[in-house]
């Protein structure tokens, strides 16, 4: 045993290391190939749509908040003018039955509620929640 090794109970020969080249049927690595590459298209397509999918709703979300927005600068404006909005009123005095909705908005995909939904001053949390995942 001049070169050899003893490893593990078998002897190893001096040599190249790794796998010994094997004839590789052309064929299937081929067809391993176009596998591959179909699996990486069906992939691609998919990250594309869930991303189209992300951005629209994205986009909704962002029309709502605007015409929530709009909602809150018309009150604000209203009240400069002296007037307060049936809305307002209702929030201050707590009516239920006369209260608008607020908003066109949904609500937060996380299921969070932060409680403090009767004040005149709770516009802020929507702009937050709708954010926030």
């Amino acid at each position: 045993m001049d070169d050899n090794k003893m490893v593990g109970g078998k002897v190893k020969k001096p040599g190249k290391r790794g796998r010994k080249p094997a004839k590789i049927d052309l064929k299937a690595k081929l067809e391993r190939s176009r596998q591959s590459a179909r699996e990486c298209r069906a992939r691609k397509k998919l990250r594309y749509q869930y991303l189209e999918e992300l951005v629209s709703s994205r986009e909704r979300a962002i029309c709502a908040l605007r015409e929530e927005m709009e909602m809150y600068k018309q009150w604000c404006s209203a009240m400069d003018q002296g007037k307060i909005p049936s809305e307002i009123k209702a929030l201050l005095t707590g009516d239920e039955h006369n209260k608008a909705p607020q908003s066109t908005s949904k609500p937060p995909k996380n299921g969070k509620n932060n409680g403090n939904n009767n004040g005149p001053f709770s516009f802020h949390f929507a702009f937050a929640d709708t954010f926030c995942d």
